[in-house]
C-alpha cells in the first residue's frame, strides 16, 4: 500500500522556504529522490489504481490528507508532487491540479456558488470563462454581474448581500488591463466575499496574489508554468482546509483531473520558470519598444512600458512584467493575413506562454459579440485598450533581435 509522503515536503518547507530563492524552489520544491531506485528526477506514476488496505473506504467521503493513494482520480504521487511545487512557488497552503485551467475555474465556481447566490466577475477575462457565465451559471440560478475591475466604484456598486465570490484576472486576457489586487481584496472581504485571481499572465515570478489579500489563485498550467506548449493543465491554489473540501466535493466528483504524464511534463517545465520568465520579460520589453517606435504601429500595450495606462500599478504589483503585449495597426484584418503568411520565427497561432513566440489577431467586434457582453461604458474601456482589434503577441525566449527582425520584414509588406 503506497503511503502519501509528507516528511520530505514538510522538512523542505520548514528549513528552506524562508531562506532559499525562487529558482531553488522551482527546482526542488515538492520533489524527492525515489526511495526505491535513488532516481534523482521525479518518476511518472501512471497507474490508475493502488494496492489498498482491506478497510479502505470505497467512497471519497472517507478521504483525508493522510489517506494512502487508492485511485488516481482521487490522488496520484506525480500529480501530488506538482501540487506541492506550485504551492511553494505561490506561497499558498495547498493546491489542486486539474486537467485544464477551465476545469480549475469550473471547480471554483461550483464549490463557491449556489442557486440564488451572486458572482461579480471581471468584464474582460479568458474567453471560455467569460462565456461560461453567459449561460451555464445563470441556468443554475447563479446571478452574474460583470464589472471593469480597474474601476473600484463600479465594483462596489455591483456587490450585493448575496455576493459570494469576486473573480478577476490581472493582467487580463487579452487587454493587459490590471486589477489592483490589494484594493479589490479589501472591498471583497468587507462585503463578506472571497476573491479569486487568475494570475496566468503574471505567474508567481511577477505576482503572488495571496500575499496581496486574495483568497484563491488560478493558473492555466498550459501557459508559462508548463512553458513548452505540449501539456494542458490547470491549478487552483488557496487555504488547505477549503481546498481539501473542494477536492473531495467537486474536483474528484466532476472528474477534471490532470494526467500524471502531463503533471510530469509541467513539473519539468517549472524547473526553468524563473530563467524563462526573465527571458520572456527582457524580450517583451525590447520587442514592445521596437513596435512602439514603428511608423505603422499605432498603439502598443505592455505593463513594462511607461505608456501603459496603469504602469505605476504594474511597478507596485509585478516583479516581472511577463512576456505578453498587444499592438495595433491601421488595418488589423488585412495585416493579420499578411503577417500569418510572412512571419518566419513567430508562429501565427493561439495560446501563449510558450518558449516560442506566438501572435494572433483578435477583432474587437467579434469578441464583443461572442465572449464579452459589455455595457456601453465597459465597451468604451475595452476600446481604450484594443481599438477595433489587437494583435496579441506572446514573446518567447528567442533572441529579441530576431523577433524584431521578423516583425520588421512582416510589417514591411504592409507599407
Amino acid at each position: 500500500m503506497l503511503q502519501r509522503e509528507h516528511s520530505y515536503e514538510e522538512n523542505f518547507m520548514r528549513e528552506f522556504n524562508q531562506s532559499c530563492g525562487i529558482r531553488t524552489l522551482a527546482v526542488h520544491a515538492g520533489e524527492e529522490p525515489d526511495t526505491a531506485t535513488g532516481a534523482s528526477a521525479p518518476n511518472i506514476v501512471m497507474s490508475t489504481t493502488f494496492i489498498a488496505a482491506p478497510d479502505a473506504s470505497f467512497s471519497v467521503e472517507g478521504l483525508d490528507e493522510e489517506t494512502p493513494f487508492i485511485y488516481t482520480r482521487w490522488g496520484n504521487p506525480t500529480v501530488a508532487q506538482l501540487e506541492r511545487k506550485l504551492a511553494a512557488l505561490e506561497g499558498t497552503e495547498s493546491c489542486i491540479a486539474f486537467a485544464s485551467g477551465m476545469a480549475a475555474i469550473s471547480a471554483l465556481f461550483f464549490y463557491s456558488l449556489g442557486a440564488g447566490e451572486h458572482l461579480v466577475m471581471s468584464d474582460v477575462a479568458y474567453a471560455a470563462a467569460a462565456e461560461m457565465t453567459h449561460e451555464l451559471l445563470p441556468r443554475l440560478g447563479i446571478r452574474v454581474t460583470k464589472v471593469n475591475m480597474a474601476d473600484l466604484d463600479e465594483l462596489r456598486a455591483a456587490i450585493t448581500p448575496d455576493t459570494r465570490l469576486i473573480y478577476t484576472e490581472t493582467p487580463c486576457n487579452p487587454l493587459l488591463r490590471l486589477t489592483d489586487i490589494t484594493a479589490v481584496a479589501e472591498i471583497a472581504h468587507a462585503a463578506g466575499a472571497k476573491l479569486a485571481v487568475d494570475s496566468t499572465f503574471a505567474t508567481p515570478l511577477a505576482t503572488r496574489p495571496i500575499s496581496l489579500g486574495a483568497d484563491y489563485v488560478i493558473h492555466s498550467l498550459t501557459k508559462y508554468l508548463g512553458g513548452h506548449g505540449d501539456a494542458i493543465g490547470g491549478a487552483l491554489l488557496g487555504p488547505a482546509d477549503e481546498l481539501a473540501l473542494m477536492r473531495k466535493k467537486v474536483a474528484i466528483r466532476t472528474g477534471g483531473i490532470l494526467s500524471p504524464f502531463n503533471a510530469w511534463l509541467i513539473m519539468r517545465g517549472m524547473a526553468t520558470l524563473p530563467l524563462r520568465m526573465r527571458a520572456h520579460a527582457e524580450g517583451a520589453d525590447q520587442v514592445a519598444r521596437y513596435l512602439e517606435s514603428h511608423p505603422l504601429v499605432t498603439r502598443v500595450i505592455y505593463p513594462g512600458l511607461p505608456s501603459h495606462p496603469q504602469h505605476e500599478l504594474a511597478k507596485r504589483q509585478m516583479r516581472n512584467f511577463s512576456g505578453m503585449l498587444t499592438f495595433q495597426v491601421a488595418d488589423g484584418p488585412a495585416a493579420a493575413k499578411v503577417l500569418a503568411g510572412r512571419l518566419k520565427v513567430i508562429h501565427y497561432a493561439v495560446s501563449l506562454g510558450h518558449h516560442r513566440s506566438l501572435v494572433f489577431y483578435l477583432p474587437t467586434g467579434d469578441l464583443l459579440t461572442t465572449s464579452f457582453h459589455l455595457t456601453p461604458a465597459q465597451e468604451a474601456s475595452y476600446r481604450d485598450y484594443a481599438g477595433d482589434g489587437i494583435f496579441r503577441l506572446s514573446v518567447g525566449i528567442e533572441d529579441p533581435e530576431d523577433l524584431c527582425a521578423d516583425l520588421e520584414q512582416g510589417l514591411a509588406a504592409l507599407s
